[in-house]
């Protein structure tokens, strides 16, 4: 992200004014590939990244005051993030058993029963599956940054983690890695030793961006509404609080920074929560 200095009148000594048309500009022009603004919540990470840096500045003696304390950024509303729609578990089921023999099955299989983020899933090598434990480690991950995919590590310490798998997610990866290993065999010296798990028939890397085309690919086919690869990860955290699973085990099976963050987005998703809390006071109360 270039911060420009043609937009940012002042610098290195700004204004609040500066700033706040530095924000708009980011709003309306501020992706790198020309094509829009970026969103009011990435603004706002941006102008904590200024806040925090001009408060060390005059700290240091370097600027008189923190201009950025007298911005105005985004609003924390208009920063929300937009509602997820979630899959119910009986169209997870559907589409489940609709695309048994495709290419990507267990990739979308692992991102609905784990909550795996989309480049995380498109970064996991082998090295770091454990199927006889029923286990896997999260430590990089595939993005499209531009028009550049990059592999990069978990920003947070909760980010790498180990997540769990059930049995029927790690029968999938295993029939998964039997037709990999019939290719590789197939390929011989030609065939690429990247050692992901999900990749080209020659092992080459999948672009990030094919799971999320074929995923919705795959529900237009089958007649399900349109969804994201974040859209099964929101699927899989309200149905396991749905479920009674802890907030704080979904929490960390989703790489969360803090609790309180899966609680604020998606509890709300789940229904029913405050009519079964409100019953499971009354009987302790009142039997």
């Amino acid at each position: 992200m270039r911060l420009r200095r043609d937009v940012c009148l002042g610098w290195p000594r700004p204004t609040p004014a500066a700033l706040n048309a530095f924000y708009a500009d980011l709003a309306t022009s501020g992706r790198a590939d020309g094509r829009g603004g970026l969103s009011a919540r990435t603004v706002r990470y941006i102008h904590t990244i200024l806040r925090k840096s001009l408060k060390d500045a005059e700290r240091w003696s370097r600027v008189a005051r923190n201009v950025a304390d007298l911005a105005d950024p985004p609003s924390a509303g208009a920063a929300r993030a937009p509602e997820i729609r979630a899959w119910t578990a009986d169209q997870l089921r559907e589409f489940f058993a609709a695309i048994a023999n495709d290419r990507l099955y267990a990739a979308f299989l692992l991102g609905a029963t784990t909550g795996m983020r989309r480049g995380e899933i498109a970064g996991l090598r082998w090295s770091d599956v454990d199927l006889t434990a029923g286990r896997l480690s999260v430590r990089q991950a595939r993005a499209t940054v531009g028009y550049e995919v990059i592999t990069s590590e978990p920003k947070t310490a909760r980010g790498r983690r180990v997540v769990a798998l059930d049995r029927s997610t790690v029968a999938a990866l295993g029939e998964h890695r039997r037709r990999q290993l019939a290719e590789r065999i197939a390929l011989g010296p030609d065939y690429n030793t990247d050692d992901l798990v999900f990749c080209r028939p020659d092992g080459s890397p999948l672009d990030p961006e094919h799971f999320l085309k074929r995923l919705q690919r795959l529900a237009r086919d089958h007649g399900l509404p349109k969804t994201t690869f974040h859209g099964l990860r929101h699927t899989s955290a309200t149905l396991a609080l749905a479920a009674g699973i802890h907030p704080k085990v979904v929490s960390e099976r989703l790489g969360h920074g803090d609790v309180s963050l899966t609680l604020n987005t998606y509890s709300h998703a789940v229904p029913g929560l405050q009519e079964d809390a409100a019953e499971r006071i009354a009987d302790l109360i009142v039997g």
